[in-house]
């Protein structure tokens, strides 16, 4: 299994996927900061909750546009899971290529997204993220990235509401019943959403006549795109994974090789394991019968209620 880590300005969303499809993903908050073994302690027990023991995890790889988080993040899978990840930087093979003019400034998060919209649904396509920043990400139909926008976030323009007005509250951000807010909460919901809404079509038409072609599809994600793609005929596709799959596709274009198992990278896997109370694919409050096996050079490494054996194959 790997491990694909999206690093946002709010949260950090992890994926674990077995080949193309998604085991488990969860979240933590990326504004509280962390030491590497608060990264590493917490991400071992999301993954006992999902049932997937830490052996599992073969390799991982990080897509940040948080360059703070990085050395703890980074620290905390190499101290817990014994792997050096994958950075998502200038460089990296993605299949995408970027014909601005400074391919270096375009973040990683836009980068994976273009990935899974193309690699997945096909080009021409416009990709846009419902983030902390709402971006539009143009993709041709020979995968070459021609560029985009970026526009303030729903959250963003919220927080601007209700920090910067003495009088507005803070609010559920959520679709009303009815464009015409009947008191300040629904009319402040109202300006939001459907201002986004208003938005998004407004720039989804734009780019269709500035390149010429009304085939372009439209795939969204990001939390809050689910309203807006539900309110909306000018979008194609609501895809909430679309960037734990683009890092996943980008992976899969490395050609690396996947954690070259030996008796002390296992032993090692195995006392972190142990150390931490997980038995495989139990919960602690469930007896674990399952065994987990792992061949490697020629041994085969069992694990069961929290044992670690070797056996020669």
């Amino acid at each position: 299994m790997i491990l694909t880590i999206d690093v946002g300005n709010t949260n950090i969303t992890c994926g674990v996927f077995q080949g193309d499809e998604i085991a488990a993903s969860f979240r933590i908050t990326t504004k509280m900061p962390r030491t590497s073994d608060e990264y590493g302690m917490m991400l071992l027990n999301l993954l006992e909750q999902n049932d997937i023991h830490p052996t599992e995890i073969k390799d991982a790889i990080i897509c940040s546009v948080v360059p703070n988080v990085m050395h703890s993040l980074r620290g905390g899978l190499v101290k817990y899971f014994h792997i050096t990840p994958i950075v998502v930087e200038a460089g990296i093979k993605t299949g995408i290529r970027i014909v601005t003019p400074n391919p270096q400034q375009i973040g990683a998060d836009r980068i994976v997204d273009a990935v899974g919209a193309y690699e997945i649904y096909g080009g021409p396509v416009l990709v846009i993220d419902f983030g902390t920043a709402t971006t539009y990400d143009y993709v041709d139909e020979s995968g070459a990235f021609q560029g985009g926008i970026t526009a303030p976030g729903i959250r963003i323009s919220a927080k601007a509401l209700w920090e910067d007005a003495a009088k507005l509250p803070e609010i559920e951000i959520k679709k009303p019943a009815s464009i015409l807010g009947k008191d300040t909460i629904t009319s402040m919901q109202a300006g939001l959403v459907y201002g986004q809404i208003g938005q998004t079509e407004y720039i989804i038409n734009r780019v269709k006549a500035e390149v010429g072609l009304e085939n372009i599809k439209t795939v969204v994600t990001g939390g809050l795109g689910r309203i807006i793609a539900n309110e909306t005929d000018a979008v194609d596709i609501y895809d909430p994974n679309l960037t734990l799959k683009g890092i996943n596709l980008v992976y899969k274009k490395q050609n690396r090789k996947i954690n070259s198992y030996d008796q002390t990278t296992s032993d090692r896997q195995c006392d972190t394991a142990k150390q931490f109370n997980i038995s495989s694919y139990g919960r602690r409050n469930r007896p674990a019968i399952s065994l987990v096996v792992q061949r490697a050079g020629g041994r085969a490494f069992v694990h069961g209620n929290g044992k670690c054996q070797s056996n020669s194959l």
